[in-house]
């Protein structure tokens, strides 16, 4: 006796719908960002055709994006077509906390969201969308387009800032003297952790165009005088005299060679007592957990590395001549690994 075969019922074909198209919903997003529609709704409702003027858009074809997007939760329409942001939209806002403005931003501007068209070309060959698209890998491009170059640190700055405030209710960081940022971006990781470490200095590592304004976010935070920066590449080598080297979002960016010659370069500089930090997303068990393996496939189409399970940091920290001591859960799929030299 043959089992009859799976038909989807309603709401699961309105369920597989929804995901095809939810490439309409991220470009929607885009666009109100890219307008600082966001912005314009703090504190107060404005109408379609006020949002159309202070933008200078067309206020029939702006409509229709305001008005899908408060079909989904971002917004909320009143009589008048006039809008309003919901708890959700205000998360667009430059500056809220945790904000995901510039995320937006980066993240589906053009560069990348042509990279995700390329995506079956990569599954065929195993190449990376972005470079196969673009010519060159993400960091020549960002190098070579200061626009592009200063999005991205703006939206590594919102996610380092979240972060930095919330580490320490997870993790102790005032065992440590000296903690050392390796590929930290523009401080602003250091600069929402040290203030809850007074005892602590900080030390910056990244490319020379990427700590141009360090000094400036140490300042702002009150820290300038506890924080050496430093311009260098973390694939060569890394500064020694830390006892925490922190690599937050490092590692998922390179394949294992490369993320291996990173670990082996902290490792070479470690002395007796010092620990290894590692802040990743981890990939969850089958069939659960979307964040850590939807960012993996960004990790596919646009910088060639990939998210990891613990399995996977383990063996890749012991071959390294790292211990992990502790794997702690942290929002998002993200967790903390700590490590110490074998």
């Amino acid at each position: 006796m043959t089992e009859a075969p799976l038909m989807p019922g309603d709401a699961d074909a309105d369920a597989l719908l929804n995901l095809i198209n939810g490439f309409r919903i991220s470009q929607a997003i885009y666009v109100v960002t890219a307008l600082d529609i966001p912005d314009l709704l703090a504190g107060n409702a404005r109408s379609s055709d006020e949002l159309a003027a202070l933008t200078r858009c067309h206020q029939g074809a702006l409509y229709r994006v305001l008005r899908a997007l408060a079909a989904v939760g971002v917004f909320t329409e009143t009589e008048g077509e006039v809008f309003a942001l919901t708890a959700v939209g205000a998360g667009l806002r430059k500056g809220a906390d945790c904000s995901r403005h510039a995320w937006v931003k980066f993240g589906l501007a053009p560069a990348h969201w042509a990279a995700w068209g390329e995506l079956l070309q990569g599954v065929r060959t195993g190449d990376t969308p972005f470079l196969h698209m673009h010519g060159q890998d993400v960091w020549k491009y960002r190098a070579s387009h200061p626009a592009e170059s200063a999005l991205f640190d703006q939206a590594m700055r919102e996610r380092s800032a979240c972060f930095g405030r919330r580490l320490p209710s997870h993790y102790d960081f005032r065992q440590f003297t000296r903690i050392a940022d390796i590929g930290g971006g523009d401080g602003s990781l250091l600069a929402n952790l040290l203030p809850q470490c007074p005892a602590a200095t900080g030390l910056l590592l990244d490319q020379l165009h990427v700590v141009a304004n360090a000094w400036r976010v140490f300042e702002e935070a009150g820290i300038g005088g506890r924080c050496e920066i430093l311009a260098g590449d973390f694939l060569r080598c890394v500064p020694a005299g830390a006892d925490a080297y922190l690599l937050k979002h490092i590692l998922h960016d390179w394949d294992d060679a490369e993320a291996l010659a990173i670990l082996r370069n902290c490792r070479d500089v470690m002395e007796r007592g010092a620990k290894l930090v590692v802040i990743e997303r981890m990939i969850a068990p089958p069939n659960e957990g979307t964040e850590g393996k939807l960012s993996d496939l960004n990790m596919l189409v646009n910088a060639g590395g990939r998210e990891r399970t613990q399995n996977e940091f383990a063996a890749l920290l012991h071959a390294a001549n790292f211990t992990a001591t502790a794997f702690i859960p942290l929002p998002k799929s993200n967790h903390l690994i700590e490590a110490i030299p074998t």
